[in-house]
């Protein structure tokens, strides 16, 4: 046995195990019991966590880049960078995700982050969050809800150059962000469904009927609700209904008191439910970085106290996973094994992950984070490993 984990308590997430056992060989998980009744061999690697509760650790399905760098940078460090400040905020999966550039800088970013995937697949790079797929968020987006993404590279979606970047990706496209309402958008859907990819819709004008027509063609999320969407209206409720109310779509947010209100948090968790809210951090270069100017994509940001902007627009965010998750639990007065669910199984599934990921059970990889009560990050291990 190459390690056993033990703390106070454990949230698989679903279930809630009292002074756990957790046996971790070649980087999986094993076997999950309790400390009642069961002696750990003399020798044996024990890892005690002490009053901590031990979580799956943390998928972050929508994240631009943090510790200065931006996730689509050709400088082979920027990557590595990341994922060593995912790691000290509990995230031990993510999906680096795209900004609306040129479409070749987009496709050699996508080879870049392909080539990364399939790198971190191995037992190595303790220390550090691995990446599990990629979001493509644009370019196939609307221009009126096109938030800072750059008008000129928006491009009208067709299968063609889905076909490109699913290439470039060499199948490794996890999330593709689509406004239903676009011409050509109900065909990329479809095929990009067809993939095994999952379609959120967002960025997006679109009208009910037009939202309606994306989940029928098989899109099943949706992209930092509330924000690049067509604002609810009583007679006209548009996508906002769509994503509220249909439970066949998961929905992500961007919980961070700035994106929306704290009270527009708790209304969120109530229409999604425990099944289908998931967090995220939309964080870009400058997150754990001081006030000053980052890059998001081809774009010039700018962060002060706090919030990231580009001409005067939000612009992601430096929003960090444990930090997201301790909002949750202010905001909408949710414990912690809820708001951990919304960073673990929720986006894991949302995304089509290997089976079991987002969990603390048997055959899933060793990916679990030591927290606090009050949600703050002790240790990260991936894949057995702790740095």
């Amino acid at each position: 046995m190459d390690l056993i984990v033990t703390a106070h308590h454990l949230f698989t997430p679903i279930e809630r195990i009292e002074h756990p056992l957790v046996f971790v060989e070649d980087g999986k998980i094993v076997e999950v019991v309790s400390r009642e009744g069961r002696e750990v061999s003399r020798g044996t690697r024990l890892l005690d966590l002490g009053d901590a509760c031990l979580v799956p650790g943390f998928i972050d399905v929508h994240i631009h880049g943090g510790s200065g760098h931006d996730v689509m940078e050709s400088d082979s460090t920027a990557l590595r960078a990341v994922e060593q400040l995912l790691y000290r905020h509990g995230v031990t999966s993510y999906l680096p995700t795209t900004i609306t550039a040129p479409l070749d800088e987009t496709l050699k970013a996508v080879e870049r982050l392909a080539n990364a995937i399939a790198s971190g697949q191995g037992k190595g790079n303790a220390g550090r969050a691995r990446p599990v797929g990629i979001h493509l968020e644009g370019p196939f987006i609307s221009h009126i809800r096109r938030g800072v993404h750059p008008p000129e590279d928006i491009l009208p979606p067709t299968l063609e150059t889905f076909q490109k970047l699913w290439e470039a990706s060499r199948g490794c496209v996890k999330v593709i962000t689509v406004a239903p309402e676009v011409e050509g958008a109900r065909a990329v859907i479809a095929g990009a469904t067809a993939r095994g990819v999952c379609v959120s819709i967002g960025h997006s004008d679109a009208d009910l009927k037009a939202a309606q027509d994306g989940v029928a063609a098989g899109a099943r999320h949706a992209t930092h609700t509330f924000n690049a969407m067509r604002p609810l209206d009583h007679r006209d409720p548009g996508i906002l209904a769509v994503v509220l109310m249909d439970d066949r779509i998961s929905a992500e947010i961007i919980a961070d008191g700035i994106h929306v209100d704290p009270l527009i948090v708790q209304l969120f968790l109530r229409a999604k439910g425990a099944d289908g809210a998931v967090l995220v951090t939309d964080g870009t270069a400058a997150t754990g970085m001081p006030n000053g100017h980052y890059r998001l994509g081809s774009l010039d940001v700018e962060v002060k106290d706090g919030k990231c902007t580009a001409d005067g627009k939000l612009a992601g965010s430096v929003l960090t996973m444990d930090k997201a998750v301790q909002n949750v639990m202010k905001f909408a007065s949710c414990d912690l094994q809820h708001a951990v669910r919304l960073a673990t199984l929720n986006p894991a599934r949302t995304a089509g992950l290997a089976p079991q990921s987002g969990t603390i059970t048997v055959g899933a990889f060793a990916d679990m984070v030591a927290l606090s009560p009050r949600g703050e990050v002790r240790t990260t291990i991936v894949r057995g490993q702790v740095a």
